[in-house]
């Protein structure tokens, strides 16, 4: 569902450090650094500019295998410095075989080790996402209007949230009213280009904004085909198909 996520960060040397320790402990993918910045498969770090600032007031968590990876991952980054938000333990609220911990990255974004009985087998870090909205309404008109397209669906399933996924399993993300998280890009998989360019339309005939039309990105690398939109809050949200042959 996800095909990346993409932070903005006030300095890439430390947030690299970071999320670098965070996802090797998790044995995580490899980080392939480039000019954009620092990339592991489905999670990247880019540098903030003056007219891309520092995303904010973000939640992710990333696959844990077990348990105990979760309780040594949250000491060895609590031992690091790193501020606690939450130690080990169930969150049943959740799902009854949610088991998670939490600490603060350097931008103050809450960052979670989470495991979940069920196995994984799609290799991706991401398991899930919660965006704080200004107006979870509007927030969910324009993903109610665009999450189709690209395979997804929107679920409310109580009246402060909605959450939006394909089928059961993660990747997902949750939309929760407060104050907003600001200058993510999320990515979603598309199967062909002509997902993408539907995804486009549905966005704008659905009242937002466009921050790129539909069209090839050889700068990402060859056979990349994606369009962006801005959510409510001002995220980059993108449809994306890779054309790998």
């Amino acid at each position: 569902m996800l095909d990346h996520v993409t932070l903005r960060v006030a300095d890439l040397d430390e947030a690299g450090a970071f999320y670098g320790l965070a996802l090797r402990l998790l044995d995580g993918p490899e980080a392939t650094e480039s000019d954009d910045g620092v990339e592991w498969e489905d999670f990247s770090i880019t540098p903030a500019t003056e007219d891309r600032p520092v995303t904010v007031r973000l939640h992710v968590a990333f696959t844990a295998a077990d348990r105990d990876r979760v309780d040594a991952w949250w000491q060895t980054m609590r031992d690091a410095g790193h501020l606690d938000l939450g130690p080990p333990g169930p969150r049943p609220e959740y799902s009854p075989s949610y088991y998670g911990a939490f600490v603060a990255d350097p931008a103050g974004n809450s960052v979670e080790a989470v495991h979940h009985d069920r196995p994984r087998t799609d290799g991706c870090i991401v398991d899930h996402l919660w965006l704080r909205v200004r107006d979870l309404e509007a927030s969910m008109r324009f993903y109610a209007a665009v999450a189709p397209v690209v395979g997804c669906e929107l679920l409310r399933r109580r009246p402060d949230r909605a959450t939006v996924r394909r089928g059961e399993g993660p990747p997902s993300f949750t939309l929760v009213e407060g104050p907003p998280t600001g200058n993510l890009h999320l990515a979603f998989t598309a199967p062909d280009t002509a997902t993408v360019d539907a995804f486009h339309r549905a966005g704008l005939d659905a009242g937002a904004a466009s921050l790129g039309e539909p069209g090839e990105r050889p700068r990402y690398h060859p056979g990349y085909y994606g369009a962006f939109l801005s959510d409510p809050d001002g995220n980059n949200v993108e449809a994306v198909f890779h054309d790998r042959r």
